[in-house]
C-alpha cells in the first residue's frame, strides 16, 4: 500500500462505511509503536533497578519478567513489520490492540492487580484502537478490556484473599474504556470527515488550477504575465507563436527589446497601455499592458493579439450593416432589370427588327445576365451564414475535392496534380467554406492561370503550426499595381467577371480564422496560400 495515497480507505471488518485516509493511518500506527516501544523499555528497566520491583505479588516475579519481554519483542517485531509493509494495516493494527489488552493485563495481575493502576494503560490502548481502526471495533476492543479486567480480578478472588479484589473499581474502569472508546470513535469520524473534506477541497483548487492552465494555454490571444523585473512568470502557446519563439523565455527583452521597452514606458506613462509590435516576416502583433495586484507580489499582464484579428473584430459591425445595405440595393435592383431582360427577349423575337438592332438587345441580354450575377454573388455574400467548424482530415479530403471538381468541370485529369505532405494534416474549418473556397480558387486557375503551360499543382504542407493548402498556376501573375486590389470587392481584369470571387474567399476564410494570401513563387508561378487553423490545437476566442 503506497503512503502517499491519501484517498485509500482502511475500514474496519466489523463496522459500514468508517475508514480512515491511508497516510494518517500509517502515521498514527508508527506512533502508537513509539509509546509501546517506550512502554515497554520502561517494563523491562523495572527489573534492573534496585532488584525486583517491590510492587510485585508474591510468586508474580516470573510472570512479570516473561510478559514484559514478550511485549518488548513483540512491539520490536511490529515495527519491523509495519516499515517495511510486511503486513497489512488492518490486521497489524488489530494484532497491536489485542497483544496490549492481553500483556497489559498480565502486567497488571503481576503487579498486584486493578490498584497497581496498570490497568489505566489499557484506556491508551483503547484510544488508540478507535483511532486507528474506529467504528464497532473499538466497541470490541472496549469490550475485550473490561472483560479481561474482570477475569482478572475473578482469578485473584479465587487465588488469593478477597481483600485484594475490587470489583467496583473494576467496573469504574470498564465503564471508562466504553466512554473511551465512543470518544476517540466519534474524533476520529470527525478527523476522517475533516480530511476527506480537505481532500475534495484540494482536489477541486487542483482541477481548477488545471482549467485555468488549459483555458490560458489555449486562448487565441497570447498571454504573458511577468513581474516587475520583467522576468516571465507565465508564457501561454498562442505568444510563443505570434513572437515566432519555440521555448518559453526567461525575460521579457528576450522575447523583443521593441515589448520591453514599451512596457517601461507604460510604467512611467499608464496612459499608453498599449503599442503595435513589430515581428519580422510576420503581421504586427497589438499588445496591451495591464497590472494584476495580488497579496503576495506585483504582476503585469501583457495580451498580444494579431492585428489583422483585431481589425476584423472592429470591422465585423460595420460589414454586417453593409451586407444588409447591399442586400436590400441588390433586390431593388433586380426588380427593374428583370423587366428590362424581359422586354429584352421579347423585343429580340420580333422579326423586323434590322441585324443592328438584334445586335443590340444581344447586348442587352449579355449584360442583364452579368448584372444579374453580381447581384447573386451580392446576395450570397450578404446571406453568409455563422461558420460551423469541424475537423477535418485534410489530405483525404482534398483528394475526394480534386477529383469531384475535375468531374464537374470537365477537367482533363492531367490539368491538376496533388503534392500532399506526409504527416497528417487536421484542419478547423467549415466543409463547405472551405470548398467554396477552393471552387473560386480553382476556377481561377483554370481561367487564367494558363493550364496549357503547366499542370495546376495543389499542395499541402505544414507552415508555422498550422496546415496550408496551396494552389499554383502558371499564369503570368498579377502585377505589382493590382496586388494592393487584388482581394477588394468588384476589382477584376477580366471584361466578364465580378470581381466578387476573391473578396468572398477572403471574407470565407477570414470567417473560419483562416488566412488567405497570394505570392509568386522562386520560378515566377502564380500561387495562392489558405493557412488554417490546426484542429489539434483548440484555441479559445475571446
Amino acid at each position: 500500500m503506497d503512503e502517499n495515497t491519501s484517498e485509500t480507505l482502511f475500514p474496519c471488518p466489523f463496522s459500514k462505511g468508517y475508514g480512515i485516509p491511508a497516510r494518517q493511518a500509517w502515521a498514527l500506527l508508527k506512533v502508537f509503536l513509539i509509546y509501546r516501544l517506550i512502554l515497554a523499555s520502561l517494563f523491562i528497566a523495572l527489573l534492573y533497578h534496585q532488584g525486583s520491583p517491590s510492587f510485585l505479588a508474591p510468586l508474580a516475579n516470573e510472570l512479570y519478567i516473561y510478559s514484559s519481554q514478550a511485549y518488548l519483542i513483540l512491539t520490536v517485531i511490529s515495527i519491523i513489520c509495519i516499515f517495511w509493509r510486511l503486513t497489512e494495516y488492518t490486521t497489524q493494527a488489530q494484532l497491536l490492540i489485542f497483544t496490549d489488552i492481553i500483556l497489559l493485563t498480565l502486567l497488571m495481575h503481576a503487579c498486584g492487580g486493578i490498584k497497581s493502576g496498570i490497568g489505566v494503560l489499557l484506556a491508551v490502548s483503547i484510544a488508540s484502537g478507535g483511532l486507528l481502526i474506529g467504528g464497532l471495533c473499538a466497541m470490541l476492543f472496549a469490550a475485550l478490556a473490561s472483560l479481561a479486567v474482570l477475569t482478572e480480578q475473578i482469578y485473584t478472588s479465587q487465588a488469593q484473599d478477597l481483600g485484594s479484589v475490587s470489583y467496583t473499581y473494576s467496573g469504574m474502569l470498564g465503564a471508562t474504556f466504553f466512554t473511551i472508546a465512543l470518544l476517540s470513535y466519534v474524533l476520529a469520524k470527525r478527523s476522517e470527515e475533516a480530511l476527506q473534506l480537505a481532500d475534495q477541497q484540494k482536489q477541486t483548487i487542483v482541477n481548477l488550477e488545471d482549467l485555468n492552465q488549459y483555458i490560458i494555454q489555449h486562448l487565441q490571444s497570447g498571454i504573458i504575465i511577468i513581474d516587475r523585473h520583467q522576468t516571465v512568470q507565465m508564457v501561454n502557446e498562442a505568444a510563443l507563436r505570434l513572437t515566432d519563439k519555440v521555448a518559453a523565455p526567461q525575460n521579457l527583452s528576450d522575447i523583443s527589446a521593441y515589448l520591453s521597452q514599451a512596457f517601461s514606458v507604460w510604467l512611467s506613462a499608464p496612459k499608453t497601455d498599449s503599442t503595435l509590435l513589430p515581428i519580422p516576416r510576420q503581421p504586427e502583433i497589438y499588445s496591451r499592458f495591464m497590472s494584476l495586484s495580488t497579496s503576495y507580489d506585483f504582476f503585469y499582464l501583457i495580451i498580444l493579439e494579431d492585428v489583422t484579428l483585431y481589425n476584423q473584430r472592429l470591422q465585423q459591425s460595420k460589414l454586417a450593416s453593409l451586407g444588409r445595405l447591399t442586400a436590400s440595393i441588390a433586390h431593388e435592383i433586380r426588380n427593374p432589370l428583370g423587366a428590362i431582360s424581359h422586354a429584352g427577349q421579347l423585343l429580340s423575337e420580333n422579326r423586323d427588327l434590322s441585324q443592328e438592332d438584334q445586335r443590340l438587345t444581344a447586348i442587352i441580354q449579355t449584360h442583364c445576365n452579368r448584372v444579374n450575377r453580381i447581384i447573386e454573388d451580392i446576395l450570397q455574400l450578404s446571406r453568409r451564414n455563422d461558420s460551423r467548424r469541424e475537423k477535418i482530415h485534410l489530405q483525404p479530403w482534398l483528394v475526394a475535392y480534386l477529383d469531384e471538381f475535375m468531374m464537374i468541370n470537365d477537367v482533363a485529369p492531367d490539368t491538376f496534380r496533388l503534392s500532399q505532405a506526409t504527416e497528417p494534416l487536421y484542419a478547423f474549418i467549415d466543409a463547405n467554406h472551405l470548398k467554396q473556397i477552393m471552387d473560386n480558387l480553382c476556377q481561377n486557375a483554370l481561367r487564367y492561370g494558363k493550364p496549357g503551360w503547366g499542370r495546376i499543382v495543389l499542395h499541402s504542407f505544414i507552415s508555422q503550426h498550422s496546415p496550408c493548402v496551396e494552389i499554383i498556376d502558371s499564369g503570368p501573375g498579377i502585377s505589382a499595381e493590382h496586388l494592393n486590389h487584388l482581394f477588394e470587392p468588384f476589382f477584376t481584369t477580366s471584361p466578364s467577371g465580378t470581381g466578387l470571387g476573391l473578396y468572398i474567399s477572403k471574407e470565407l476564410a477570414e470567417l473560419n480564422q483562416a488566412k488567405l494570401s497570394y505570392y509568386l513563387t522562386d520560378d515566377n508561378r502564380s500561387c495562392f496560400r489558405l493557412c488554417l487553423m490546426d484542429a489539434e490545437k483548440n484555441l479559445i476566442e475571446l
